[in-house]
Formats: C-alpha cells, sequence, structure tokens
C-alpha cells in the first residue's frame, strides 16, 4: 500500500472519531469538558445555528406545504349523495317511502336544486 493513502486514512478516521465523540449528549462526560469556555461557547454557536438553520428550513417547507394546499383547494370536487325518504300515498291508497337523492358539496350544500315534488 502507498504511505500516503495509509495515512490519509488514518488522519480521516481520526478526525471522524473526535467529531462522533463530541456530538454526543452533553450531559455524558466525553471527550470534551462543557464547562470550559471553549466547549461551552461551542456548545452555544451549535445550538443557536441549528435553533435559526432549523427554523429557516421548517419556514421554506409551511410555506411550501401552504402554496401546495392552496393551489388545489380550487380543484376540490368532493361529492356526496344524500338521501331523504318522503312518502307518497298511491292510487290504491296505500303509502309508501320514496327515495329522494340530493347531491352536495364537501359543505353539504345542494349542487343542484331538488325537482319539486308533483302532486
Amino acid at each position: 500500500m502507498n504511505l500516503f493513502y495509509t495515512v490519509r486514512t488514518l488522519a480521516t478516521v481520526t478526525v471522524l472519531a473526535a467529531l462522533i465523540g463530541c456530538a454526543t449528549d452533553p450531559n455524558r462526560p466525553g471527550i470534551t469538558d462543557a464547562r470550559q469556555p471553549g466547549p461551552a461557547v461551542g456548545q452555544a454557536v451549535g445550538a443557536t445555528v441549528g435553533a435559526v438553520g432549523g427554523n429557516a428550513v421548517g419556514a421554506v417547507v409551511g410555506v411550501a406545504e401552504g402554496t401546495a394546499a392552496a393551489a388545489k383547494y380550487p380543484f376540490n370536487n368532493t361529492r356526496r349523495v344524500i338521501r331523504q325518504w318522503r312518502q307518497e300515498t298511491t292510487s290504491d291508497g296505500r303509502v309508501i317511502q320514496v327515495p329522494v337523492d340530493i347531491e352536495v358539496d364537501a359543505y353539504g350544500r345542494p349542487l343542484t336544486v331538488p325537482k319539486p315534488i308533483a302532486k
């Protein structure tokens, strides 16, 4: 193997191990002492950058979701059929139930005016 390749691999593994060790729970002892000024400032800056970056990404995602919801709203064509029953008397004197179907939109408003009952 090439000596340069070996040194580069060891350096990369060392840097990754150090970064992974520093990114643990702050309540557990790790490589750095959180009571010292350097790590304390690093954690504060990291938390601030994480909060600002997270809120910025959250705002972008929120705007995109709101835009998508507003864009698809006019195309909402959810329709339902409500069946009501009315009584009619036949020519021989019997009383029967007759279904009346009314098509409504997503808010329950009739889409067509029901036909008047002919008597």
